[in-house]
């Protein structure tokens, strides 16, 4: 059985994208004309909830009923779980410096009340991205470790709303990772970009492992790089992908025809230089 194909950008409300997709530089409704155009997005803003030992912000109600109203019923968000739930210790921003665990980390009950808070959004939820940082050592020993916590916490929890992992470590994908993520019905974010595999690769490597529903972010390798070069003026490729994103549509076929699977697939601006664009030439080899 065939799966389904949902595209989409990481986040949406850029006043430069206008003539790409709105029709001004200020609509009264950014996500409302997005959906015009789109039928899916990542929700990025709730990911910022960690603000000290004491102190996590979670989606209000009142924002979470405005989104819902603002699409049609057939569109769907994928959402970034907050980092009070995956950043192992707190920023130290927040501590004077100080490395202090933070004692949200993969907390069963705080993800719960996540949920609870994006009730009224549940029927148009394609899936949860809970994304990691970069573990090193001194804040993940191992990577044995890491899976024996994230086990503990996916026992525990609702996972009736597709939940995917990304991880942000090479050395962590492996057999066992997969076999877990399988295990247990949790879905693999594939990140482009950055220090990680080529996603292609991956896929090749633990296709017979994978799935459900998976998530692949187009993130391109510089950040502050493309950032400097587009002023962060989000009209136009400045950082050509042209010959990986014949490769990338491929995959999505094989993952969606072939292995039956629900994937979504958001584009970040700083993948190219504008996400719409990418979007554009990603669908003409669709």
């Amino acid at each position: 059985m065939a799966g389904h194909i949902h595209i989409g950008t990481c986040s949406w409300k850029y006043p430069s994208w206008e003539g790409l997709v709105y029709n001004s530089s200020k609509p009264e409704n950014f996500l409302q004309e997005y959906a015009r155009k789109y039928k899916s997005v990542e929700i990025d803003q709730w990911f910022w909830s960690l603000f000290g030992i004491e102190k996590v912000v979670l989606p209000k109600a009142e924002v979470v009923e405005e989104y819902v109203a603002s699409v049609p019923t057939d569109f769907r968000f994928v959402i970034k779980a907050p980092n009070s739930l995956s950043l192992t210790h707190l920023y130290k921003s927040h501590t004077s410096g100080k490395l202090i665990e933070n004692p949200y980390f993969l907390d069963p009950d705080l993800y719960q009340t996540f949920l609870d808070s994006l009730v009224q959004m549940h029927p148009q939820i394609g899936g949860i991205n809970l994304q990691f940082e970069y573990l090193n050592k001194i804040k993940m020993p191992s990577a044995q470790l890491f899976l024996e916590k994230f086990v503990n916490f996916v026992k525990s929890i609702d996972t009736s709303i597709p939940l995917c992992m990304e991880i942000r470590n090479p050395n962590f994908l492996t057999d066992n990772y997969f076999k877990i993520l399988a295990d247990h019905k949790v879905g693999h974010t594939f990140c482009q970009g950055y220090y990680m595999p080529d996603i292609q690769e991956v896929y090749a490597n633990y296709a017979h492992l994978l799935s459900g529903t998976s998530i692949i972010r187009l993130l391109g390798p510089d950040r502050q790089g493309i950032e400097k070069t587009t002023g962060k003026k989000w009209n136009q490729v400045v950082a050509a992908k042209d010959e990986e994103i014949p490769g990338i549509v491929r995959l999505v076929r094989k993952m969606v025809d072939q292995s039956g699977m629900d994937v979504y697939l958001n584009v970040n601006n700083h993948y190219e230089g504008s996400a719409p664009v990418t979007i554009e030439k990603l669908l003409l080899h669709l």
